[in-house]
């Protein structure tokens, strides 16, 4: 499927940015934000990696829903992507981790490693500081949407150590099979949370439906959950089982 060459720029922003807009108006600020701890105090840390175009703080909001007390010491980051040119839109230069080649995203879409890798780095450095600084690895978890889901993957799936967990939303495998030979026994523990919508037509349902027979075969876990109706966005019903999802992994500090 190929999108209209003239429309195919301003989709992709509108794509992205009505999902920021979606999270303000879906999640409302309440007054149990969880207090702010130091790096060293952190019992958890959570990761976010958003779509592309968006940033970081226009998906704040979502930390806001984790109203749990087992969120009370919590470390969210919402990293921005750098801007840079990006295939898929024509060269225009956007906030991307990687380059895509094609929209929209199918299972047999192009792949850039290279380019990917080099996000993946950047990704692990965050990992890195947080472990340094007193997290246990079993309470990080790596959670992204689209483009970000993707990256998400890719970093859990080679980061050494094995992680909390890895939640991929309307996301795709941005690699081919050869990369797993760089997989540690340890990373093939990390359980994985695929959640895709089955309207979507951005990344399609069948490149999120391909995620977990990959994953079968790399050795691994993950837990898939389909979403009728749902276009390329995420809702209320994905965030409250991803709250769910991560309780129940989250181990005391050693």
């Amino acid at each position: 499927m190929k999108l209209v060459p003239l429309l195919k720029p301003f989709l992709v922003l509108l794509i992205t940015f009505g999902f920021t807009i979606f999270f303000v108006r879906l999640i409302e600020p309440t007054n149990q934000s969880p207090p702010k701890n130091s790096e060293a105090m952190a019992r958890s840390f959570i990761l976010w990696l958003h779509g592309l175009g968006d940033s970081g703080p226009a998906n704040e909001p979502i930390k806001g829903l984790f109203t749990s007390p087992q969120f009370k010491n919590t470390k969210w980051s919402f990293p921005s992507a750098p801007s840079k040119p990006v295939t898929c839109n024509y060269g225009s230069v956007m906030p991307s981790w990687f380059d895509i080649h094609e929209l929209p995203v199918s299972d047999s879409s192009p792949k850039d490693e290279s380019d990917l890798l080099k996000a993946v780095k950047n990704v692990h450095a965050m990992i890195d500081k947080e472990i340094e600084a007193g997290t246990n690895p079993n309470n990080v978890f790596v959670c992204g949407f689209s483009q970000g889901g993707a990256l998400t993957l890719a970093s859990v799936l080679l980061y050494p150590k094995t992680l909390g967990g890895g939640a991929v939303f309307s996301g795709w495998v941005p690699f081919n099979a050869s990369i797993l030979e760089q997989q540690t026994p340890e990373a093939k523990k990390t359980p994985i949370l695929w959640s895709h919508g089955m309207a979507d037509k951005t990344v399609l349902f069948e490149a999120g439906q391909a995620g977990p027979p990959f994953l079968e075969r790399a050795g691994m876990t993950c837990e898939f959950k389909a979403y009728p109706g749902l276009a390329h966005s995420i809702n209320n019903e994905e965030l409250k089982n991803l709250e769910s999802w991560i309780k129940t992994r989250l181990q005391s500090n050693s």
